[in-house]
């Protein structure tokens, strides 16, 4: 007799991807202080929520034609994960230059291009989709919504 599936079985690469930020967490949380956040970590982590925000999106199109309410909800976490992604990128470029950022740079040696320009190119294609499904209003309305239960 086999016991039943769990309900995050189903999505191993969510699960995986939240074990990750988990432990990053955790690691933050230990008694010594952690090193200040450098580019490389908020690259990564801006790769992570662009990611999210094109999954968060599909999920908000397929959810809204039978279930509409749910369907408006998400979009609005698709929103709200727009301005988080909005400023992990803004704190990316106030944060000093690595020498792999800097005028030392050799772009032509990574196939991707420059650090600094992955970030951005990434960054413009998320705002693409953003633009298309939301107005500037639903950018800057604060975060109201009840919880349904």
């Amino acid at each position: 007799m086999s016991s039943p599936p769990r309900p995050d079985d189903a999505h191993p690469y969510l699960r995986a991807a939240t074990a990750g930020v988990r432990h990053h967490a955790r690691a933050l949380a230990r008694p010594t202080p952690p090193d200040p956040v450098d580019r490389v970590h908020l690259d990564v982590l801006h790769a992570h929520l662009t990611a999210l925000h094109r999954f968060l999106d599909q999920l908000a199109e397929t959810t809204r034609p039978p279930y509409p309410g749910a369907g408006r909800h998400l979009a609005t976490a698709h929103t709200r994960l727009w301005q988080a992604t909005a400023e992990v990128h803004t704190a990316f470029h106030l944060l000093p230059a690595t020498s792999a950022d800097s005028t030392e740079c050799r772009p032509e040696r990574l196939p991707e291009g420059p650090p600094v320009l992955t970030i951005c190119q990434r960054h413009l294609a998320a705002s693409h989709i953003i633009r298309r499904k939301t107005t500037p209003a639903d950018l800057n309305r604060p975060h109201t919504t009840p919880c349904a239960r």
